[in-house]
């Protein structure tokens, strides 16, 4: 439908005249009304990010509740067969006891203290397969009618509903397959709220709306610490209930006030929701204008296509026909392997350290700040050497963890919170890095797969930390080893800093080529000389 509309008008609604105004797209209107970032703004942003704080949580809790309990002898002076470097396993029963609440952990709680690896590090696994699965079916939800806001209570409340229902768990096999369902849930959390700062501000404050998506996943993660030491005595059981409960409330308050992306609105063609939105955000944000009007003819609003499964993944066989976007995807998907496994396998491996686990976590939460600091300024720099020289330093300090691993306890703390944040830093420009490398029309789709390849990469995490608690090689050998070897794959890809971003693959092409082209007469000219 075309016609004109007059937002924010103090005293009248009055239809201003099309010839008055010239025909804006609907991408031109939304950035004019959104143009300024007030405190309603801002308030609406942090109600939005804060679901990170309960994704964070959901993360990372297996720290705690997965932990490998200490235990100490009884009676030793009459059991002199037992000792703190015993094996566990080879002890009678009735001359050992753990150090906390017998149900402190799944370990203390189930007698898993000799199982296997693989049922030890399941839960987990099952928990990033769950991720995996769930970015894969869930993702295109919030670009349907469902929409982000609805997607991301829906995943929210889920959540917290399954991490309700875990505490009923019986043994490790009901407990991991819930833990799949909750992985499978949060999966879309960080990509909706996401979207849904990015697209409710002008282009201007897109940038620094996405720090508050960081802050509160930061201080989601650092305030497990907290809870974990309050229910230090307490059974594995109330670390969910502290976790899950409180996202039910946000989830309740999410729904009365947090708004729709109106750029989704838009594709939505839902004309009188758009409008009355952008009536409301242009009438608190320019108030102060000297006339108080925000005026503009609305141009016809897009036809919203039918969903279709083939229309959905069509990006994805637009991107395999081509032999250099094959190549250049399976290299970053293999780097994000390496990277992925540091980054999220150094937290989850803080139990191994042999430090106090709650000090432990809070000192490798602490490293993501720096690592923020770190990625703002690396932004002027060129992407490839950034990722190089951040994973190699986290990957030298994964392996010298192996090398003092007896020696000096205190220098192999400092390797590993130096090793996550060398992990963080190149996490966070290799994420920048694979938006530059693709043009627009795949772009969604390259970012999607990357991040599973990512959580591909932590679905060995578990088994490899388990293993690492008889033997360091086992944990941050692999780390080491697989972050510094994937980083290899940098010299199959170009470097970005400073590109135009192309919107086609035919123009994406011919760029590559000119670049080429351009390179080579360079070197000729020098050799040449």
């Amino acid at each position: 439908m075309e016609g004109s509309v007059q937002i924010n008008v103090p005293e009248s609604n009055s239809i201003i005249e099309h010839e008055k105004k010239p025909m804006l797209s609907w991408d031109e209107i939304i950035e004019k009304s959104l143009s300024n970032f007030g405190w309603m703004d801002f308030l609406q942003a942090v109600l939005v990010a804060v679901a990170m704080f309960f994704d964070a949580q959901q993360s990372f809790i297996s720290i705690y509740t997965d932990n490998y309990p200490k235990w100490h002898c009884i009676n030793t002076n009459t059991n002199s067969s037992c000792s703190s470097s015993s094996n566990i396993c080879k002890l009678p029963r009735s001359s050992w006891s753990w150090d906390t609440h017998p149900s402190n952990t799944i370990i203390s709680h189930w007698n898993l203290e000799c199982a296997s690896t693989f049922i030890t590090g399941l839960p987990q696994s099952s928990f990033f397969i769950g991720c995996l699965l769930g970015s894969t079916f869930l993702a295109a939800l919030a670009d349907s009618s469902f929409g982000r806001k609805n997607m991301l209570i829906f995943s929210c409340v889920s959540m917290s509903i399954t991490s309700m229902v875990i505490i009923f768990s019986t043994n490790v096999w009901i407990y991991s397959a819930l833990k799949f369902l909750i992985g499978f849930w949060r999966s879309s959390i960080g990509t909706c709220v996401l979207v849904l700062l990015t697209e409710k501000v002008s282009a201007e404050w897109r940038f620094r709306v996405g720090i508050v998506e960081y802050f509160t996943f930061t201080m989601g993660y650092m305030s497990l610490p907290g809870f974990a030491y309050i229910n230090r005595n307490s059974s594995w059981k109330t670390l969910y209930l502290w976790s899950s409960v409180p996202t039910i409330c946000y989830s309740v308050i999410a729904y009365l006030f947090i708004n729709e992306s109106p750029r989704w609105l838009v594709m939505q063609g839902r004309e009188k929701e758009i409008l009355k939105m952008l009536k409301r955000v242009s009438s608190e944000e320019n108030a102060d204008d000297d006339n108080g009007n925000l005026t503009t003819s609305l141009p016809k609003l897009p036809t919203k296509e039918n969903f279709s499964i083939f229309h959905l993944y069509s990006s994805i066989g637009e991107l395999f026909h081509k032999r250099w976007a094959i190549i250049r995807m399976i290299a970053v998907m293999i780097l994000g392997i390496g990277i992925g496994m540091v980054y999220f396998g150094m937290p989850l491996a803080v139990g191994n350290l042999g430090f106090n686990i709650y000090l432990a976590v809070v000192f490798s939460a602490s490293m993501e700040i720096p690592s923020c600091v770190a990625t703002y300024f690396l932004e002027n720099y060129r992407r490839k050497p950034s990722i190089l020289v951040f994973s190699i330093l986290g990957g030298i300090c994964c392996v010298m963890c192996v090398v003092f691993e007896n020696k000096v306890p205190a220098a192999k703390v400092v390797l590993a919170m130096v090793a996550f944040f060398g992990a963080c830093t190149a996490y966070n420009v290799f994420l920048i890095y694979i938006i530059e490398l693709f043009p627009t029309c795949v772009r969604n789709t390259t970012t999607s797969l990357v991040r599973q390849a990512i959580v591909f990469g932590c679905i060995f995490c578990p088994f490899l930390i388990s293993a690492g608690r008889k033997n360091n090689i086992f944990s941050y050998g692999v780390f080491g080893a697989v972050i510094i070897l994937s980083n290899f794959t940098l010299f199959c890809l170009p470097e970005t800093k400073g590109i135009v971003l192309c919107d086609t693959m035919d123009q994406q092409e011919k760029k590559e080529i000119a670049l080429c082209d351009a390179i080579n007469q360079e070197k000729t000219g020098i050799v040449s000389v």
